[in-house]
């Protein structure tokens, strides 16, 4: 009887040792294949971040003249916003911007607006059917009320989008910048060839982030 009882005694003593086994297990979870897809998803997800120099080196990777980019999505890649005196200067360098191997497609009033239509008709198509605007912001810009027009479109059209509405100050002092303007930053033409390749590079690198970011049309 003693050896009965004794052996019934001793069995929740197994049961005990057997669920402290079991439960020994999840002790050491963290080093257990089930944590281990918390951590690699941490770890693409941090290698997932894309530093801005990355997205800028994506953008310059993009073919703006391949065939259903957004580049064609207007008829002009810029409008050439500037007073008449300064046209020799202006014409300098859309011949400069025509000549590129993106061959940038240029809207300039005195050449290319269409003969017996309205000057009000024509500023604002070329602003509309324009991605970018270049203000050749001279003595003569500022007294010229077209010039002031045709700026406050562009300005009206996209007010804060980067990179559209470039101002090129020449021959004229900072203080003398237009108070529509100032927030946004301006290429000041000392040397014809340096503020040439900036103006390029800005149109640029506008149409290269809007392809990227606007599907193609082929796709």
């Amino acid at each position: 009887m003693a050896g009965w009882l004794k052996r019934v005694l001793q069995k929740p003593k197994q049961h005990s040792n057997s669920g402290s086994s079991s439960t020994a297990a999840p002790k050491h979870s963290p080093s257990s294949p089930t944590s281990s897809p918390v951590r690699s998803s941490s770890s693409s997800a941090s290698s997932s971040v894309l530093h801005p120099r990355s997205l800028l080196s994506s953008a310059s990777q993009v073919n703006i003249s391949s065939s259903g980019s957004a580049r064609w999505t207007k008829s002009y890649d810029v409008c050439i916003c500037h007073n008449e005196g300064d046209f020799e200067f202006v014409e300098e360098m859309v011949s400069y911007l025509e000549s590129q191997p993106e061959t940038f497609r240029c809207f300039l009033q005195l050449r290319d607006a269409t003969p017996g239509s309205a000057i009000v008709t024509e500023l604002c198509e070329a602003v509309q059917n324009s991605h970018c605007w270049v203000m050749v912001i001279t003595p003569g810009f500022l007294q010229d009320p077209w010039c002031r027009y045709q700026m406050h479109q562009a300005l009206a059209e996209a007010p804060m989008t980067n990179g559209r509405t470039i101002p090129v100050l020449k021959d004229i002092d900072q203080k003398d910048y237009p108070r529509e303007l100032r927030c946004l930053y301006y290429i000041r033409v000392t040397f014809k060839e340096n503020g040439f390749r900036q103006i390029k590079d800005t149109v640029l690198r506008y149409l290269q982030e809007l392809c990227q970011s606007t599907p193609s049309t082929t796709e």
